[in-house]
């Protein structure tokens, strides 16, 4: 595969994978309802956080794949920051669905033991790669000194 600028792995990965995450967040619709109308044992907010989500990350995603073309990084490091965005984003929507099932917040270290689990996958698998991608993302969005 060719490692050039023009490599499009990663446009491609971002497109593909945002358009899914939009129509699974869609679907979460259904979740919500259920949540809502007491059909199943979930926390109706965090269904629509999770709803939310997915339909932001998404978009998210194809909105990177769209800039890639101004990014100056080459196509290894486009398909880095293109995981790392997929990645955090389809964690984002499973988390926060799981989260609803289980009542917790996750928004911080505590009790119960679930709480904590939540809290932990969330920066690690969601914040913490979030942040980098999108520092990163930034970054790469400046001109290059060649550049002038």
């Amino acid at each position: 595969m060719a490692t050039d600028a023009r490599d499009v792995t990663a446009t491609r990965l971002l497109v593909v994978s945002g358009a899914w995450l939009v129509l699974v967040g869609l679907l979460t619709g259904g979740y919500i309802a259920a949540a809502a109308t007491g059909s199943i044992d979930a926390d109706p907010a965090s269904a629509v956080a999770a709803h939310l989500n997915a339909i932001l990350g998404g978009l998210w995603m194809i909105a990177v794949a769209w800039t890639l073309r101004f990014v100056r990084y080459g196509a290894r490091g486009q398909r880095r920051l293109a995981w790392l965005i997929v990645v955090a984003n389809w964690m984002n929507w499973f988390v926060t669905a799981v989260k609803a099932a289980l009542h917790v917040r996750g928004i911080a270290a505590g009790p119960p033991v679930a709480n904590d689990v939540v809290f932990a996958t969330l920066s690690l698998l969601v914040v913490l790669p979030s942040l980098v991608a999108a520092v990163a993302w930034v970054i790469g969005l400046r001109p290059s000194s060649q550049q002038g």
